[in-house]
């Protein structure tokens, strides 16, 4: 890939089941934080969760000699990315599901490929479509009931949904911001090295706000953590750096559009109430993302729309 990324590649049968893989894991995640917040302090569950992972990953790196970022800019990335998509959403989101549903908390961050699809133009100068401004009014609009209807039942609730929010524009933010950084870096360096940098954060975040809190290391806290180590953290976001290679950030975040899915579906099977009218505003959120992209692939050159043919670049 060339160093502005604009050399296209075929989406081929691995792109398609990472593709895959990457939804499906990271919509089983929601509802395993859940389940560890349930019992261990949110903060410290997310630093442990990315210190191993982070750990496991060096010492793949190390084994296969991989190679390490190369200069201060790819360096300052990282440190960047160690807050921006490691410490700061994942601790407010590990935070927000003590008061907010697994599934709702999907639908909310579900809204991600919106915001990608607005800051990629600004930070390109690239024009917004008309279709794509009207179809982020509709979602906005749709979240906005979602979000006083939905989480007003208590003022954790609301604050939690707020949170969720934050975080989702901080990665949204962080994706367009990684693509145009770290398309020299390699995946597993890379990911090892911001879930590093940002166990430490969440580290001393535990320290701070979480020292009269005790874990409680019940059997399925344990089971939630390890998949979120192994398959939440060390696989999804090797897979995710490796795709955002070959394809542009507001495609890759198109994975927020199964995630929902995957999410409420689980959430359902375990229990939660899934009340009609967020399956409606999840529905419009998600009509409303198909319109953005398809404005945003008819209105630039990059590419087919459709993800799972043609070209990406």
């Amino acid at each position: 890939m060339s160093e502005s990324g604009h050399s296209s590649s075929t989406f081929s049968r691995s792109h398609l089941l990472g593709y895959i893989a990457l939804c499906l894991i990271w919509g089983s995640t929601w509802l395993a934080i859940r389940v560890v917040v349930s019992d261990v302090p949110p903060l410290l569950a997310a630093a442990l969760r990315f210190l191993v992972a982070s750990a496991l990953l060096l010492l793949l790196a190390f084994l296969q000699k991989r190679p390490w970022p190369k200069g201060e800019s790819q360096w300052t990335a990282i440190l960047v990315l160690s807050f921006s998509i490691m410490a700061v959403p994942y601790g407010l989101l590990f935070w927000a599901e003590q008061y907010v549903t697994s599934s709702m908390t999907a639908v909310l961050f579900s809204a991600m490929p919106l915001v990608v699809a607005l800051l990629t133009p600004l930070l390109t100068h690239r024009i917004v479509p008309r279709s794509a401004v009207l179809a982020m009014v509709v979602a906005f609009g749709g979240l906005l009931i979602l979000f006083y209807t939905g989480l007003r039942t208590s003022p954790r609730a609301l604050l939690g949904g707020a949170a969720v929010l934050v975080a989702m524009v901080l990665s949204s933010w962080s994706l367009v911001y990684a693509k145009q950084k770290l398309h020299d870096v390699d995946s597993v360096v890379a990911t090892a090295l911001q879930l590093l940098g940002g166990s430490a954060v969440l580290f001393w975040g535990t320290w701070a706000l979480e020292a009269r809190r005790h874990a409680v290391w019940t059997r399925p806290a344990l089971v939630a953590t390890f998949f979120l180590i192994v398959f939440g953290s060390c696989t999804a976001f090797v897979v995710y750096y490796w795709l955002l290679k070959r394809m542009q950030p507001y495609q890759l975040a198109t994975t927020s559009l199964v995630v929902p899915v995957v999410a409420v579906s689980e959430g359902a099977l375990f229990g939660e109430s899934i009340p009609l009218r967020v399956v409606i505003v999840m529905a419009i959120v998600l009509a409303s993302v198909g319109v953005v992209l398809r404005a945003e692939a008819r209105d630039g050159t990059e590419g087919d729309f459709v993800l799972l043919r043609g070209k990406t670049q």
